[in-house]
């Protein structure tokens, strides 16, 4: 048995690619360690098994409907949806439904820090960061604006910084400024407005 002929080849890549594909777009989307693949070609492959499950309907269309002999264009277009488009709409399903409310209370979060819950929304607003120091830095978190992402050390750019009163309220931007990185380790803590 030669595990490089063409037939066992081809069944390795249909059982491996949609999984991997699903394992790729999932560590694009929630922040993690680098993964090993030499440790996950498992995993790829019942992940695999799964886009084929919840897609056996496709699958038994095209077979049903002989689509190879009667529409060769619509098999092909299915036949990558079930390789392709499917593995990358699974994981984007799985990180949506993790917040839904009665999915949420029932499993354990996929993104493991609050960091990375909060940035990863890209929401723009309004941040006083508080260093360890006692000192604070009132600025604008927007579209040019950037956070780390596990597992790299926590540091946050603001594309605009306010000066502060003594209370907290911004008072107006500071001249000349393009923005200011804070690095994690001197932030105490960070309170977000609207």
């Amino acid at each position: 048995m030669k595990i490089w002929e063409i037939d066992k080849l081809q069944l390795f890549l249909v059982f491996f690619i949609p999984g991997f594909i699903s394992i790729k777009i999932y560590d694009l989307l929630v922040p993690g360690e680098l993964r090993d693949f030499s440790k996950s070609i498992f995993e790829a492959v019942a992940y695999s098994a799964i886009n084929f499950a919840l897609l056996s309907w496709i699958l038994i269309v095209i077979q049903h409907y002989d689509l190879y002999n009667t529409h060769i264009v619509w098999f092909y277009i299915l036949q990558v949806f079930v390789m392709f488009i499917g593995p990358i709409i699974w994981p984007i399903v799985f990180i949506r439904a993790s917040d839904w409310k009665p999915i949420a209370k029932r499993i354990i979060h996929p993104i493991q820090k609050p960091w990375d819950w909060v940035f990863l929304k890209r929401k723009s607003r309004w941040v006083i960061i508080h260093l360890t120091n006692g000192n604070a830095i009132g600025g604008k978190y927007a579209s040019k604006s950037f956070s780390s992402s596990f597992p790299a050390e926590e540091q946050i750019f603001l594309e605009e910084v306010w000066k502060l009163d003594s209370n907290g309220v911004f008072i107006k931007p500071i001249k000349r400024s393009a923005g200011i990185i804070v690095l994690g380790k001197e932030i105490s803590s960070i309170e977000f407005f609207k």
